[in-house]
């Protein structure tokens, strides 16, 4: 570590996950108060002083039983401002999901453009830098911060993952939508260099309207071959669905989805119920609901993210 410290923060919801991140950069994972009044107002402050310090901020912007999406932004944003008000030399926000990516761009007359909005809201208060795991759109999240961004990928995590069961076994990685063909390439040529041998890739048509997903037609050959879905999101788990049962169809031999977000609704999700996947692999970016726990202990993995966050943080606490 470099002989200044980080000033490492994390809010409510995000403590335990940024505590496996303070042990891995040996570093104590500072105090904070947090206060909720009857009003719904709140405040939060540090509990040390933050004068001259390089302070990160690990929070993951996702609702929960407690705190809506919007709670954990507003307390996030009133955070970074109130260490920059206080003489902190540097703030970065460490986000291993950022709210509101998937609405990145115009798709009605009078739509908003949501994470362009989010972006200013992180501007207007003086964040640094943002580091962000695995954006739904990474050209729209660098194009709209004004302040430097780094996107953490974790093509290499699932590689390392899948790269066991490419040895003896045909590996496709197919993107479940034309939109996140660059994601699933990344990801087959991490995996290729894994396994050492030949991944194809494909992908499967997605439309939607008015909230109706439509189209399902597949590009590439599965025929006997084990696929790997991957995206960077799953909630409902409708677009994974409809992917495998394209691929299937085609008479893939084994279907795998992946997803960095899991993003399930609260109260769990009958996912595994339709027998479509072999497994399910995510990371642990966003906490689990019980539920899904529960119902899916058989088929879903979680892979642990914190290193890559670490290693993230510690290079750019160096300026590297």
């Amino acid at each position: 570590m470099a002989q200044d410290p980080i000033a490492l923060f994390a809010l409510t919801g995000s403590i335990d996950y940024a505590k496996r991140i303070a042990a891995r950069l040996e570093t104590p994972l500072l105090g904070v108060e947090e206060r909720a009044f009857e009003d719904g107002e709140h405040k939060i402050r540090p509990l040390v002083s933050v004068e001259g310090q390089d302070a990160f901020i690990l929070h993951a912007l996702h609702g929960d039983e407690t705190q809506s999406v919007n709670d954990k932004l507003c307390r996030l944003l009133f955070f970074i401002a109130t260490l920059r008000d206080h003489g902190a030399a540097r703030v970065t926000a460490v986000l291993p999901y950022l709210c509101y990516a998937r609405k990145d761009r115009r798709t009605q007359p009078h739509d908003p453009v949501t994470s362009r909005y989010v972006a200013a809201l992180f501007e207007a208060v003086g964040t640094d830098r943002v580091l962000a795991v695995e954006v739904h759109n990474e050209a729209a999240f660098e194009n709209g911060f004004r302040c430097p961004t780094e996107h953490l990928t974790t093509a290499e995590l699932f590689a390392e993952h899948f790269a066991r069961i490419g040895k003896d076994n045909e590996i496709v990685v197919v993107s479940p939508d034309a939109g996140g063909v660059k994601r699933a390439e990344r990801f087959r040529r991490a995996l290729e260099k894994q396994t050492k041998s030949r991944v194809d890739s494909g992908f499967v048509e997605k439309y939607r309207s008015g909230g109706v997903v439509s189209g399902g037609a597949l590009v590439g050959s599965v025929g006997g071959k084990t696929v790997i879905l991957l995206d960077d999101l799953i909630s409902t788990g409708t677009t994974l669905l409809r992917a495998a049962a394209a691929c299937r169809a085609a008479q893939a031999a084994h279907v795998y989805g992946a997803a960095t977000h899991a993003v399930f609704p609260r109260s769990g999700t009958d996912f595994f119920a339709r027998g479509e996947f072999d497994g399910l692999v995510v990371t642990d970016t966003v906490p689990l609901p019980a539920a899904m726990m529960g119902n899916a202990a058989g088929g879903l993995t979680v892979l642990d993210s914190s290193a890559l966050l670490a290693e993230t943080i510690a290079r750019a606490h160096r300026g590297r």
